[in-house]
């Protein structure tokens, strides 16, 4: 009895050694990030990936990092290579935790990067597709503001492309506003961005 109780004991103390470790790598990220030192901080959630293969959260925002930089991107030949490392790490994450509606909005980013680059080449590609990982999202988790605000946003783009009224969407904006007032992330490491962007678009709606 006394040796279960030892193994049961280094087991809990394993376990939370590799929590602490876990969270102490995501903090160290997390503020190399917000130093604006990206490359150090995609590297450390590399790392973090590569030591905790049952997290789902270092190689979401390894995607994130990667979908960010390449709104800004002309070179295909780096766009190209930031966006499939992102679609990488996003196939890894899904296999991690399924029908993950963060991930679905993640997915849907990826493939609007592509679009926004070329329309003309990706658009009939890509827009079907965009819409079902948002209305999937959605069914999943109707209160999730990334998920109501990323579909509000796709939805608006697709109707001012066809000249049709935006007005909805910018009702669905207001409805994410008072969603991520409410919002609470399952740990100070799950995502809870978007509302400054939200804020941005609805004043905009009101102009």
């Amino acid at each position: 009895m006394k040796h279960l109780i030892i193994i049961a004991t280094l087991m809990v103390s394993g376990i939370i050694h590799s929590q602490t470790n876990f969270e102490k790598g995501m903090q160290k990220a997390f503020s190399l990030w917000e130093a604006n030192k990206w490359d150090e901080a995609e590297n450390m959630f590399e790392r973090i990936a590569n030591a905790e293969s049952d997290q789902w959260l270092p190689h979401y925002y390894i995607a994130q990092m990667n979908s960010l930089k390449s709104w800004s991107e002309k070179d295909a030949n780096v766009l190209k290579a930031q966006l499939d490392k992102a679609q990488e790490h996003l196939n890894t994450a899904m296999s991690i935790s399924k029908d993950n509606p963060e991930l679905l909005v993640m997915q849907a980013h990826v493939l609007t990067n592509w679009v926004a680059f070329d329309g003309m080449t990706y658009g009939m590609k890509y827009s079907g597709k965009i819409s079902e990982l948002y209305s999937k999202a959605l069914k999943i988790a109707p209160d999730n503001p990334r998920v109501v605000s990323g579909k509000a946003e796709w939805d608006m783009g697709s109707a001012k492309y066809f000249g049709q009224d935006t007005a909805p969407f910018c009702k669905d904006l207001e409805r994410a506003l008072e969603l991520f007032a409410n919002f609470k992330p399952e740990s100070p490491f799950h995502p809870n961005w978007g509302k400054e962007r939200v804020e941005q678009t609805v004043a905009a709606c009101k102009e």
